[in-house]
């Protein structure tokens, strides 16, 4: 272990929405020193590549150099984690520097779990297979999806968890939408793969998105995932056994995914099969360090991980840090989540819910479940604004 360790108040692992809006929350609510790790030179305003998908954004529009959006005040450390010793706590890196703090904060996301699906990345590189989950190949969507005049189209919502699947329904509803203005959509068999029953498991907004896929008609394959894909043919593990979708023009497949393995390995992980940090669902404090928190993606909070429901995890943990130091009663999260998704190229329903499914409206009228115009022009326009000159601001 490398000698004479650089010591920090707060150290968070991860730069994303998750990472910078707390760090900056903490910043604000006057935390002495926090430091962020992340690696990746460019951050990304995710939502924005459902639209990339649609033909409604280029990546430019969300993309900015990763030191334009460190919060004032804090130290970013552009490095790599590769191990953690959650007792000290300390991190390690790939160049080799070692890092102490007192507060240990995990929020890294989800490292996408190529390995689950065979074939999977072999497709994106032949060219008829792309994800707007990828950064590599969502700006490939839409121009498959635009050009396509005929054949067959599959589309899949990934199990949980990731990073908001539901929004894997926008492209599709999108590009059905363009087929049918183009008058070729009766030429398109559309298919969709959903892990569960129907799109949401939530009664009233899945009337909404069933009657929305079947005014498509698009065919739909419950309680399935991707088992593999090879050729032109994508197989699905179903309720009944192995199914396998031939001929396929182009297929929009999401990733699996899972936590980095050094979540795992650290002992962070619970029981999840996907080795999310085993912290208490309501504060985010660690089950058995208590020195370590977790949001976000990567956090077993029990409830669908999306970026809106980041602002009430931050607004929830970063009083929760100092709190704790101070032998204060703890705040709680509900639970609360976000899946906004298109019906049209420019309708969307906002869902929003705790994690036991019951309503949470940000406001109690009107209906934002019934797809608006209004509401896509919000999640397409305002959003992004509100998330780079307040959210990562820590001033929402």
């Amino acid at each position: 272990m490398p000698d004479n360790p650089q010591h920090h108040d707060v150290l968070v692992i991860g730069g994303g929405n998750a990472g910078t809006s707390l760090a900056a929350r903490l910043l604000r609510d006057g935390a002495p020193d926090v430091a962020v790790i992340e690696s990746r030179p460019v951050h990304r305003y995710r939502p924005l590549l459902s639209y990339v998908g649609g033909g409604e954004a280029r990546m430019s529009s969300l993309s900015r150099p990763a030191d334009t959006v460190v919060p004032e005040g804090g130290t970013t450390l552009r490095d790599e984690v590769v191990s953690v010793d959650p007792a000290g706590p300390s991190v390690l890196t790939r160049s080799g520097r070692r890092f102490t703090c007192r507060s240990l904060v995990v929020c890294p996301g989800l490292d996408e779990d190529w390995d689950a699906t065979p074939g999977l990345r072999e497709t994106y590189d032949a060219g008829w297979a792309a994800s707007t989950f990828d950064d590599d190949t969502a700006a490939r969507v839409w121009p498959a999806l635009r050009g396509l005049q005929s054949g067959r189209v599959v589309f899949t919502v990934p199990p949980e968890p990731a990073p908001c699947g539901a929004t894997a329904l926008k492209p599709l509803f999108m590009a059905c939408d363009h087929w049918r203005r183009a008058e070729v959509l009766e030429d398109v068999d559309v298919h969709l793969v959903l892990p569960g029953a129907s799109p949401l498991g939530l009664d009233g907004p899945d009337a909404r998105l069933e009657a929305a896929l079947a005014s498509y008609g698009v065919r739909v394959h419950r309680g399935s995932t991707v088992a593999r894909l090879d050729g032109r043919g994508v197989t699905l593990a179903t309720p009944t056994g192995a199914e396998t979708i031939e001929d396929v023009a182009f297929a929009h497949v999401v990733p699996r995914y899972r936590a980095p393995r050094w979540v795992v390995d650290a002992g962070l992980a619970g029981e999840h099969p996907a080795g999310l940090v085993d912290v208490d669902p309501e504060t985010m404090r660690h089950h058995s360090f208590p020195d370590v928190w977790s949001l976000g993606d990567v956090a077993d909070l029990g409830t669908r991980p999306s970026g809106g429901a980041l602002r009430k995890q931050v607004a929830v943990l970063a009083p929760n840090i100092l709190a704790a130091r101070l032998g204060r009663p703890l705040q709680r999260y509900d639970g609360y989540t976000v899946m906004p998704i298109t019906t049209g190229r420019r309708r969307l329903m906002l869902v929003e819910v705790d994690r036991d499914g019951r309503p949470r409206p940000t406001v109690p009228f009107p209906d934002l479940t019934v797809p608006r115009a209004v509401t896509w022009w919000v999640d397409r326009y305002v959003l992004p604004q509100v998330y780079w000159r307040r959210i990562l601001r820590g001033r929402v």
